[in-house]
C-alpha cells in the first residue's frame, strides 16, 4: 500500500517539474526576476518548515506510541505480581482472567491491520474482561479486610485499564488531513517551481530531477510510514515482543 504511495508521490512530482518546465520553455522569459526569486525562497522555506514539524510530530508520536507498550506492559505485570495479596481460594481464576484478557490485547493488534473485524471483537473481549477483573478483584480484596491490600489492587487495576483508553488514543491520533492535503500542494508547487528553473536551458535535468524528487518522496513517505506503524516499513510490532514476555511469564 505504502509503496503505491510512495509511486504515485514520485509520479505527482515528476510531472509536476515537466509541466513547470514546459511553461517556461513557452514563455520564452530569459530570466527569473528577482521578485519572483524570493516568491521562489518563500515556498520552499515553508515547504521545508512544514516537512520539518510534520516528521519531528510523527517521530513523537511513534516514540509516544513504543512508549505505551511499556507502560502497559508494566501495568499489567503490576497488577499480576498483587494478585498474591488477595485470599488464595480466589487467585485461580483472576489469573485465568488476565491471562484471556493479555491474550485479548495482543490479538487486537495483530488483527488490527489484516482484519479489523477481528480486531473490534477482541477489543470487545477485551473490554468485557477487564470489568469481571475488576469485580472479582475488588470483592476478593474487599475479603482481606485490608485497606492497603485494597488499595494496591485498585490502583494497579486503575493503571492497567487506563493504559488501554491512552493507546486506543495514541492509535488513532494523527494530524489532520489538511496538513497532509497542504504538505502535497506544497510539494507539487515547489516542483512546479523547480521545473519551471530548469527550463532556461531547455534540456531535461535529469540528475537534479530525480535527485529532487527521490529526497522529498522519501521524505514524505517517512512521515506517513511513522505515523502508521502497523503498515509500513518503520514498524512498531517488534515492540509487542514485550506483551508477549509477560505473557509468557505468566504460564
Amino acid at each position: 500500500m505504502f509503496l503505491f504511495t510512495a509511486l504515485f508521490i514520485v509520479g505527482l512530482l515528476m510531472a509536476s517539474i515537466e509541466f513547470g518546465r514546459r511553461i517556461r520553455l513557452r514563455s520564452r522569459e530569459e530570466k527569473s526576476s528577482s521578485g519572483l526569486g524570493v516568491i521562489d525562497g518563500a515556498v520552499f522555506g515553508l515547504m521545508g518548515l512544514l516537512l520539518g514539524f510534520s516528521f519531528s510530530g510523527a517521530v513523537s508520536r511513534f516514540d509516544a506510541r513504543r512508549e505505551l507498550i511499556v507502560q502497559e506492559t508494566n501495568a499489567i505485570g503490576t497488577a499480576w505480581l498483587r494478585i498474591d495479596l488477595l485470599p488464595e481460594a480466589t487467585q485461580p481464576q483472576i489469573r485465568d482472567d488476565y491471562r484471556a484478557y493479555l491474550d485479548a490485547r495482543l490479538a487486537f493488534y495483530s488483527y488490527l491491520v489484516p482484519d479489523r473485524e477481528k480486531a473490534l471483537d477482541e477489543l470487545a473481549l477485551s473490554e468485557k474482561l477487564q470489568k469481571k477483573i475488576w469485580t472479582e478483584s475488588v470483592a476478593a480484596a474487599k475479603q482481606t479486610s485490608s485497606p492497603a491490600v485494597l488499595t494496591l489492587v485498585v490502583g494497579s487495576l486503575n493503571e492497567m485499564i487506563d493504559i488501554t483508553t491512552t493507546r486506543f488514543v495514541a492509535l488513532r491520533t494523527h494530524p489532520p488531513m489538511p496538513i497532509y492535503v497542504t504538505l502535497v500542494l506544497l510539494a507539487l508547487a515547489s516542483s512546479l517551481i523547480a521545473g519551471f528553473g530548469m527550463g532556461d536551458t531547455g534540456k531535461r535535468q535529469w540528475l537534479h530531477t530525480v535527485v529532487y524528487v527521490t529526497a522529498l518522496t522519501l521524505t514524505v513517505y517517512t512521515i506517513i510510514d511513522l505515523e502508521f506503524p502497523r503498515i509500513g516499513v518503520i514498524r512498531i510490532d517488534s515492540y509487542d515482543q514485550a506483551l508477549v514476555n509477560q505473557r509468557n511469564s505468566m504460564n
